[in-house]
C-alpha cells in the first residue's frame, strides 16, 4: 500500500514521518507530493483532504486522509516492513508517546518563533511573545536533559525520532541558539543520532 504524502523538505514534522518510514524499512511505500503549505496562505490542494492545510498530510490508496504527523507516523509504523515497530506495545509505549508529544511541543514553539520573525512585519513583531515561545523550547530541552535522557538513549523509537527532528530543526532555523551548552548529555546523544542514515538522508533544506 502506497501512502501519498504532502511534503515540504524543510518541515520537521514531515521529516519525522520520513525517518520513521526509513527506520521501518517502508520508505518505498511513501510517495511525496509537492505542496505550498504556509502559515498564512493555505495550499488548497491539501485543504481538500486536511482543512488545516498543513504538512504532513497523507492520503491512503482508498482516498482516506490522515493527519497530523503523530497519526501518520503511527500508520507508517503499522505497515509491514523489515524493522521492528518504533512504538513499543509494553509499558514503554506511553513513555514513547509522551516523548513524541514533548518534542512536538518544542517544534510548535519553534515554528511560532520562526513565523514571528520571518512572516510578521517588523513593526508588528512582539518580543514578549517570541521570548515566551523560546522559554517553552528551553524548558522542553531542560526536561529532555534531566528527566528523559535515559528514555531516548536506548532504542531509536518514535519518541527519540521526534526529539532528533526537533533538535535538527533548532540547528536548521536557529543556528545562533546555543542549546548544547546547558544540555551536554542531550547534545552528545544528538551528535551520535545524527549519524544514522535516516537522519542524514532527511536533512532539511530550503
Amino acid at each position: 500500500m502506497t501512502v501519498r504524502l504532502f511534503h515540504s523538505p524543510a518541515s520537521p514534522f514531515v521529516r519525522k514521518v520520513l525517518v520513521v518510514a526509513m527506520e521501518r524499512g517502508v520508505e518505498d511505500r511513501i510517495e511525496p507530493l509537492p505542496s505550498a503549505a504556509g502559515p498564512v496562505k493555505r495550499d488548497q490542494t491539501i485543504v481538500v483532504h486536511n482543512p488545516s492545510g498543513k504538512v504532513p498530510s497523507a492520503i491512503l490508496e482508498d482516498g482516506t486522509p490522515l493527519f497530523d504527523s503523530r497519526v501518520i507516523c503511527l500508520y507508517v509504523d503499522s505497515l509491514p516492513g523489515g524493522g521492528a515497530s518504533l512504538y513499543p506495545q509494553d509499558t514503554r509505549r506511553f513513555t514513547v508517546l509522551t516523548l513524541e508529544a514533548l518534542a512536538d511541543s518544542i517544534l510548535d514553539a519553534a515554528l511560532l518563533c520562526r513565523y514571528e520573525r520571518v512572516m510578521r512585519p517588523a513593526e508588528l513583531q512582539w518580543d514578549d511573545w517570541y521570548n515566551g515561545q523560546m522559554e517553552k523550547i528551553d524548558s522542553g530541552l531542560n526536561d529532555l536533559e534531566n528527566r528523559w535522557i535515559d528514555a531516548i538513549s536506548g532504542d531509536f523509537h518514535a519518541g527519540a525520532v521526534a526529539v532528533a527532528c526537533a533538535l535538527g530543526y533548532l540547528d536548521f532555523r536557529f543556528a545562533d541558539k546555543d542549546w548544547r551548552s546547558g544540555n551536554p548529555r542531550l547534545a552528545s546523544w544528538f551528535e551520535a543520532t545524527s549519524r544514522r542514515p535516516s537522519m542524514i538522508k532527511t536533512m532539511p533544506a530550503g
